[in-house]
């Protein structure tokens, strides 16, 4: 069964350009799963219930059938194939709300809930028992943030994006005073995920988003 087309969800829900640069063109399908058993499905609705706990991420690359498809196929710069060692690559994940406080306000965007670096392919197995998800090989740089958005603010569009690290023998560290180790309400506001990427090099591959219905107004 083909995959839906990440490029065209995203601009669906105007991700594109509220937090993906126009020239987003992704070559890895991802999605993320929750340990209730929700998963991101590239727009689908979950309840803030769903997404309380840290999930766990799984990426392959669209042009290969899932049989193929053991890790992403890692590309340069300019999106090209590149010869390196498949098990080397190393990427990052962020996720992001660009409609805090509220998609009619957003001037929050984007508020980082989750900045994660390192993150590898799962070793390759013949067994069909052997877990799908990433390796998380570094402590998260953002601790996760379950949503939790202000009653009455509308509807969420929760975004996660992914990006190839430049360097295949080392994973992305940051430096230590960078802002990104802040996981403060206040510290975690107004972060641009584009300049975040262009700063280190990083090379985004691709994204996904679930929606999330705020609550109603609290009673006076």
């Amino acid at each position: 069964m083909a995959h839906p087309d990440p490029c065209t969800a995203v601009a669906r829900a105007a991700l594109i350009p509220d937090v993906l640069p126009p020239t987003f063109q992704s070559s890895v399908l991802l999605t993320i799963s929750y340990p209730n058993g929700q998963e991101v499905l590239l727009g689908n609705t979950l309840t803030a219930e769903a997404a309380r706990e840290e999930p766990e991420i799984v990426f392959m690359p669209l042009s290969l059938s899932p049989e193929q498809a053991d890790v992403p196929a890692p590309v340069d710069a300019d999106g090209q194939g590149t010869d390196a060692p498949v098990g080397e690559v190393a990427y990052t994940l962020a996720m992001v709300d660009p409609d805090a406080p509220g998609r009619d306000d957003p001037r929050f965007r984007c508020f980082r809930h989750w900045l994660i670096t390192g993150l590898k392919a799962p070793p390759r197995t013949a067994s069909r028992t052997a877990s799908p998800y990433a390796l998380k090989t570094e402590p998260a740089t953002t601790p996760y943030r379950p949503p939790g958005p202000r009653p009455a603010s509308g509807l969420h569009r929760y975004t996660f994006l992914l990006w190839q690290e430049p360097s295949t023998t080392e994973t992305l560290r940051l430096p230590a005073d960078a802002p990104e180790y802040g996981a403060a309400l206040e510290e975690r506001r107004s972060w641009d995920p584009v300049a975040f990427g262009e700063k280190y090099g990083l090379k985004l591959v691709g994204a996904t988003y679930f929606l999330l219905q705020a609550p109603p107004a609290e009673d006076d």
